[in-house]
């Protein structure tokens, strides 16, 4: 195999190639020459009928020529990928005239609003903002609010218990955070007089529920104020203040209906009537209240003899429904952005 064949073959590839214009072509000439039935590959096959001393040598400028036929194959498919990107650049030439298009900011979820709005309200009457882990004991989430095993009020939440971790539940309300907070405030204060509580504990719970009006997982806002000469009257006024600035209406009704809570006695609930809009005149349900139970106050470090105490508990995702007119809670936890880029 003399070099003037090898040299010859080199050529013909490299011109080749430069005279291609579309990828598919260029392709088809690297199978003339590189292929399995290609022509340098031929050569490649007949190494093994030359001589151990001339094979070495062959050997060696058949590589060589295959490195080049390579090399300018790359290159050629590369000038070709550069010709079709200037071409399409040609054919789709920008219209710098036209306006940008944005990205469209977030905004905070409803619920994290209603929640902000809370806070903020009850912060500009002296109350504090408490928080607890979600993952509760047993003697925190029922027993210290005087719902002791076998308790029938128990019935009323069906909860998640932790597997192999006995007494371990995700919590079913942030009333367990009321008794972190009163142990709390008399581990603080121990020794000197008490000065009153005052604390609203938001976030999340969970109880096995999920409809239109009921997920597994949903908000709590409870609330107590812990003091000496704290009555029922400091409770009303403390909540109709509260829901009269919330929804921004002095013409709300709110009435008071005697119910009952393991942790507070006497009980009620809060139901609240619209006097104008879609909901004018109905009733609607939506905190339940009470005195806190001297049980209650034992179980957070207070002598019951010395002060008394209210607690309230509010549903923030009732409230966002009720304030934004949403009808299916199921909407808050879907991510949909249609429903939530109505509140950015």
């Amino acid at each position: 195999m003399c070099c003037s064949t090898l040299t010859s073959l080199v050529a013909t590839a490299l011109a080749d190639f430069a005279a291609i214009l579309e990828a598919a072509k260029l392709e088809e000439a690297k199978a003339r020459y590189l292929g399995k039935e290609g022509s340098l590959t031929a050569l490649l096959k007949g190494l093994g009928k030359l001589p151990p001393e001339e094979r070495k040598v062959a050997g060696a400028a058949i590589n060589e020529a295959k490195s080049c036929i390579e090399t300018a194959l790359g290159a050629r498919r590369e000038a070709l990928r550069f010709a079709r990107l200037e071409a399409q650049l040609a054919a789709e030439a920008l219209d710098v005239t036209l306006p940008g298009r944005r990205q469209s900011g977030g905004g905070l979820h409803p619920v994290t609003r209603t929640l902000d709005r809370i806070e903020q309200l009850f912060r500009s009457i002296g109350f504090t903002v408490a928080d607890g882990p979600e993952i509760e004991t047993d003697w925190h989430n029922f027993t210290a609010l005087n719902t002791p095993e076998n308790h029938p009020a128990r019935s009323m939440h069906d909860t998640f218990y932790l597997q192999d971790a006995p007494g371990v539940l995700l919590r079913t309300h942030t009333s367990p955070v009321q008794i972190r907070s009163m142990l709390a405030h008399v581990e603080k204060y121990r020794g000197v007089p008490l000065p009153e509580l005052r604390v609203i504990c938001p976030g999340r719970v969970y109880r096995v529920d999920s409809d239109a009006t009921h997920s597994p997982m949903f908000h709590q806002v409870e609330g107590l104020w812990v003091g000496k000469g704290v009555s029922f009257a400091d409770l009303k006024g403390v909540i109709a203040d509260f829901l009269r600035n919330f929804f921004e209406s002095d013409d709300l009704n709110v009435r008071f209906r005697p119910s009952f809570f393991p942790f507070t006695e006497p009980s009620a609930e809060i139901d609240v009537a619209f006097m104008q809009g879609a909901l004018k005149g109905r009733w609607l349900e939506i905190a339940g209240c009470g005195m806190v139970h001297p049980n209650v106050l034992r179980s957070g470090g207070f002598d019951p003899e010395q002060v008394t105490g209210f607690a309230f508990g509010f549903g923030p995702d009732r409230l966002t429904m009720l304030r934004y007119g949403i009808h299916d809670l199921r909407l808050f936890f879907e991510n949909d952005l249609r429903f939530l880029s109505q509140f950015q």
